[in-house]
């Protein structure tokens, strides 16, 4: 009776430890596909979809304001007189509300300086549009709203009224800020304005035809003073204007796609 001489096949276990190695390179090949493709869904839904969203929110928000001005002023969805809570006193402006990524209020040394007339918009409620703003060089027809919270104005495709400062065509400071990127980016392209285009604000019964004056390409987040009632930078003391007019100013984020910067461009009433 033959022994039983066992076979050893050499390199087996080597092939099994490459082979371990190929499953485990190709399992997280796998993920990072996947990971990947979830990320770009995400900035898909964040950079489109929601400009998407936003932009055509906002037009139906200035085709209902223009239906109400026409209509009786009971309807009207920013009637203050229909505004709970209306009389409340408006919280500090804060530049740096417009990125989440800075915290904290900002307070503006001293109120607006006009006197509140029929275009006094201080009473509507706060968050709900009330006003048009139209950029004819640009091609912006974007509703305004009270405040400038991310949530319940900006990323609704709003541009939004800092609390405290002055109303359309009043003397003093109108100053607004809106998103230049996603949430509609009404503000996306306001580095294009130049001296003398025309910014057009209108509400119910009363249009005021702003002229672009000057901008101001980079400011920091806290430069409260481009949107104080005379509206001059703290930062770069030679960006602004020394003397009391009836003001308006934008104000977004830059460069694109970051809040680490502010764009700053102002404007003066025309005369009629």
């Amino acid at each position: 009776m033959r022994d039983h001489i066992p076979v050893v096949v050499q390199g087996s276990g080597r092939r099994a430890r490459r082979a371990g190695l190929v499953g485990v390179l190709w399992a997280a090949a796998e993920l990072t596909v996947t990971v990947g493709l979830v990320v770009l869904l995400l900035v898909v839904h964040q950079v489109w979809w929601t400009n998407r969203q936003a932009a055509a929110a906002a037009q139906d928000q200035v085709q209902a304001l223009e239906r109400a001005w026409g209509q009786d002023p009971a309807s009207d969805p920013s009637d203050p007189s229909e505004a709970p809570g209306a009389s409340a006193a408006p919280r500090a402006p804060d530049l740096s509300e417009p990125a989440a990524s800075v915290p904290g209020p900002v307070a503006v040394p001293g109120p607006a300086s006009g006197t509140a007339g029929p275009s006094r918009p201080a009473a509507a409620q706060r968050d709900r549009a009330y006003a048009v703003l139209r950029i004819p060089r640009l091609g912006l027809v974007v509703p305004i709203a009270q405040g400038i919270d991310k949530r319940a104005v900006l990323d609704k495709g709003y541009v939004g009224q800092y609390p405290g400062t002055a109303g359309p065509g009043e003397r003093g400071n109108f100053a607004l800020a809106g998103h230049r990127n996603t949430h509609g980016e009404p503000f996306r392209y306001i580095n294009r304005l130049r001296a003398g285009d025309e910014l057009i604000v209108e509400i119910r019964g009363s249009r005021f035809t702003y002229v672009v004056g000057r901008t101001l390409g980079e400011t920091t987040e806290r430069d409260t003073g481009v949107i104080a009632p005379v509206p001059r930078s703290v930062v770069k003391p030679d960006q602004g204007y020394a003397e009391p007019g009836s003001y308006i100013t934008l104000t977004t984020c830059t460069p694109e796609y970051s809040s680490k910067y502010r764009l700053v461009v102002w404007g003066t009433l025309k005369s009629a």
